[in-house]
């Protein structure tokens, strides 16, 4: 008898209308190796902690399933983080028995964890096949900025978005716009040249950085390092999606 796939999750939340299309499922994996510095969730980090769930497939699609007559013809399940690919057995798991049951797929990632050595590669190949939307998130094109920002390279994570253009892999971008951090015209200049080069982005969105989380930094007892950093004006957020042309999607 095969051993039961556990995933480690943070949270749920069931009417997600901002994670992909139509309503959906929206499940928060635990863990994620970058350290960025706007992050809302902190407390999804580490895997060390008594506070997450531990949970199978079955599990959570039951779960799931409670609210699908919510979702629509458009709506599913958004698996996010975290990031999710840290868990990348249990996403395959999870996603194989979603698609089995009708379900539409989407897997919101930063695409950190992307290597073509293996067994990741192999295992990623699958889990693409069974993923109906990826929402790829650029945190900066600028490969110093996004060290600072992050704490970690750009460069694998720029890979996996030209992988997933060669493949065609339906794919939205999203950028977290936050005012002296990731809203420079000429990185936003060039992360639209980038953006062009993809064959597979039907959707370019502009998330305005808001200070919800900054509680949870201090709950944790981390020093808020966007403390001041007021979220984008209306104007910076216009100029952001002129930039990136998002109307041209």
């Amino acid at each position: 008898m095969d051993k039961e796939i556990k995933g480690f999750i943070h949270s749920t939340e069931n009417f997600g209308t901002v994670d992909g299309p139509g309503v959906r499922f929206v499940i928060f994996m635990q863990g994620c190796s970058m350290r960025c510095q706007f992050c809302h969730n902190p407390d999804t980090w580490s895997f060390k902690t008594n506070k997450m769930r531990t949970v199978c497939a079955e599990e959570i699609l039951k779960e799931a399933e409670r609210f699908r007559s919510y979702w629509g013809y458009d709506g599913g399940i958004t698996v996010s983080g975290g990031e999710p690919l840290l868990q990348l057995d249990f996403l395959l798991d999870l996603f194989a028995k979603a698609k089995a049951c009708g379900i539409h797929t989407a897997l919101d990632t930063c695409g950190q964890p992307f290597t073509c050595q293996e067994p990741f590669f192999s295992k990623l190949n699958q889990l693409l096949a069974i993923t109906d939307l990826i929402l790829y998130d650029i945190k900066e094109i600028n490969n110093i900025r996004h060290k600072s920002l992050t704490g970690l390279s750009n460069e694998n994570i720029l890979e996996f978005a030209k992988y997933l253009s060669e493949i065609k892999q339906p794919m939205w971008i999203r950028h977290v716009l936050v005012p002296t951090v990731t809203d420079f015209d000429e990185d936003l200049l060039a992360l639209n040249t980038f953006i062009k080069t993809l064959k597979n982005v039907q959707k370019v969105e502009v998330l305005p950085y808001h200070t919800m989380g900054e509680f949870k930094w201090k709950e944790l007892g981390l020093k808020y390092p966007l403390e001041g950093v007021k979220p984008p004006t209306q104007e910076q957020v216009g100029n952001a999606c002129n930039l990136l042309q998002v109307n041209d999607y």
